[in-house]
């Protein structure tokens, strides 16, 4: 797809990715957060009309991301049942909450998430941790009032 591969250069350009060198052929390329920690503010990118498509790949590709994570976890299981078999942890909460309630949710986890950053010692596994709080039902759309009836 020549428009996915142009908006992952560009965001490599911007230093947001990175191409996995662990994945891919000479005839695919696998792309990667250059980030070891993500904190982004939609809001802060959708006003402007050049950066949508970029935005729409760049949180696809976090999304995607995630989930071969955790696929990769999960397969590789009975190899971590020595150490983590009581120990990983997959949740999912729906909640119901006002936006601003999700904000001091999500600061709150971020806060706990930051008391636990360090530099790597021996012993260590890289562990992910990731969250996302955003309404899950459709929105309805709003009717057209400019139409008379």
């Amino acid at each position: 797809m020549p428009g996915r591969c142009w908006h992952l250069r560009l965001l490599a350009e911007a230093g947001l990715v990175e191409e996995d060198s662990e994945r891919g052929n000479k005839r695919e390329r696998w792309w990667r957060s250059a980030q070891k920690s993500i904190h982004m503010r939609a809001a802060d990118f959708v006003g402007d009309p050049e950066l949508a498509g970029p935005l729409d790949m760049y949180l696809r590709s976090v999304i995607e991301q995630r989930y071969e994570a955790e696929s990769r976890f999960v397969s590789e299981l009975p190899q971590w049942m020595d150490e983590w078999y009581d120990k990983a942890v997959f949740n999912d909460a729906r909640l119901s909450l006002t936006p601003e309630e999700a904000v001091a949710m999500s600061a709150e986890v971020e806060a706990v998430v930051n008391r636990f950053r360090r530099d790597a010692r021996p012993g260590d596994h890289n562990v992910i941790a990731h969250w996302s709080a955003f309404p899950r039902q459709s929105r309805p759309e709003k009717p057209d009032t400019s139409k008379s009836g």
